[in-house]
């Protein structure tokens, strides 16, 4: 293992104005019937919204850490079509919807090859570290509109 160099995790990437991030289904993510479980389908989607904005230049964890602020979860709907399963390959879609000064509405959806298993939207609103609704940076509102707009969301 010395001098070798390790796989990275998995990466997203854009595609026009979607995010694409992959994911596999592991045992651990099923239940006895080795379908996925009903809240690891929000699972899946936090990590392709974590990555979707990472690799759009937000810096939730420095912004945090600085006492910038964070992003907490106002709303959630998720509607399941069809079920996943043990060793499915998914993908999963992340589409800026809406873009305010203080949240963001993200459509998502996951799905296995070409069958559309859930259907998706969540609002995430920036709050300051006492909790109160703030602006988000500029920087980040500006990714967010070019991610929509289909253009390269990175500076």
């Amino acid at each position: 293992m010395a001098g070798e160099t390790l796989p990275l995790p998995a990466n997203g990437h854009f595609r026009g104005g979607s995010h694409h991030f992959p994911v596999r289904v592991y045992f651990e993510d099923t239940d006895l019937s080795a379908v996925v479980y009903h809240a690891n389908y929000l699972r899946f989607m936090e990590r392709a919204r974590s990555d979707m904005l990472r690799q759009a230049g937000v810096d939730q964890r420095g912004t945090h850490a600085s006492g910038g602020g964070y992003y907490a979860i106002a709303d959630l709907s998720l509607r399941y079509l069809r079920p996943a399963s043990l060793d499915d390959d998914l993908v999963i879609l992340s589409r800026m919807r809406t873009i305010r000064a203080a949240s963001v509405v993200i459509d998502q959806s996951i799905w296995r090859g070409t069958d559309q298993l859930t259907d998706g939207s969540v609002t995430a609103a920036f709050l300051s570290a006492t909790g109160r609704p703030q602006r988000q940076p500029a920087s980040w509102i500006s990714a967010y509109h070019r991610l929509a707009s289909g253009e390269d969301p990175r500076p």
